[in-house]
């Protein structure tokens, strides 16, 4: 299992956690710097994905982080959107986000385990998550409780990374990922492991087909995957 930081014996879960709360002041630029912003049209993308599940949905962010996704969710007119993280320092962030923009009726944001999630069965008309199953300590217990959460009929939607398969895309994005991404979040960041951690997590993820299935084992059908940037993240769709 990959772990952020390898010399220390507490489990994914808590290093993962504690990661991003050494690095949460900094994330966001990091985040939209590092993608040179195309993360931003990989949330609209994604967001996309979830119109026409409901009038008014009710959505949940799983692994909302500083709240990006859930912000921009707002274009599917929804009557509540509910994001929870495991990081506080990174929650804080989205809350004064969220304040600030004067959204905090309509978004809330709260701590909470992707693996245990408090809410009750078939609850929301759609899920979002974006770049957070990779960091499940448990995949299956994640990908089960997102499935038990959402309504039937509901759709869940999955932004995570890739990696390319076409040449040139596919050297430069390793040589990126490998060495430039991770030498330029160690300096901004200050937090030696965690941008380290984003390439190592990322080649021991199951993606397309893999992670479809892993999708359909828990319950989720008609499930898609979209290629985006050529392959350098991959957008997952699937119904309940």
């Amino acid at each position: 299992m990959i772990t952020p930081y390898k010399d220390n014996k507490s489990g994914k879960k808590e290093q993962v956690a504690q990661m991003f709360n050494n690095i949460a002041r900094r994330y966001d630029f990091l985040n939209h710097f590092l993608s040179l912003g195309i993360d931003k049209i990989w949330r609209r993308k994604a967001i996309r994905y979830l119109q026409g599940i409901s009038s008014n949905p009710v959505i949940l962010d799983v692994a909302t982080g500083t709240g990006d996704l859930a912000i921009a969710a707002l274009k599917l007119n929804p009557g509540k959107i509910v994001g929870v993280d495991i990081s506080q320092e990174m929650l804080n962030i989205g809350i004064e986000k969220i304040k600030k923009k004067k959204l905090d009726k309509i978004i809330e944001l709260k701590r909470g385990d992707s693996e245990n999630l408090e809410f009750d069965s078939n609850t929301f008309d759609g899920l979002t998550v974006a770049f957070g199953v990779r960091n499940f300590e448990n995949l299956n217990k994640g990908l089960s409780e997102m499935h038990r959460v959402v309504r039937k009929g509901g759709r869940a939607v999955v932004l995570e990374f890739s990696k390319p398969r076409v040449f040139p895309i596919k050297q430069i994005y390793n040589f990126y990922f490998k060495f430039v991404l991770p030498s330029i979040g160690k300096i901004v960041s200050k937090d030696n492991s965690a941008y380290t951690y984003l390439p190592e997590s990322v080649s021991q993820f199951p993606e397309r087909e893999s992670f479809s299935a892993e999708l359909e084992k828990v319950g989720f059908k008609n499930c898609i995957f979209k290629p985006l940037s050529f392959g350098i993240a991959t957008l997952y769709v699937a119904e309940k």
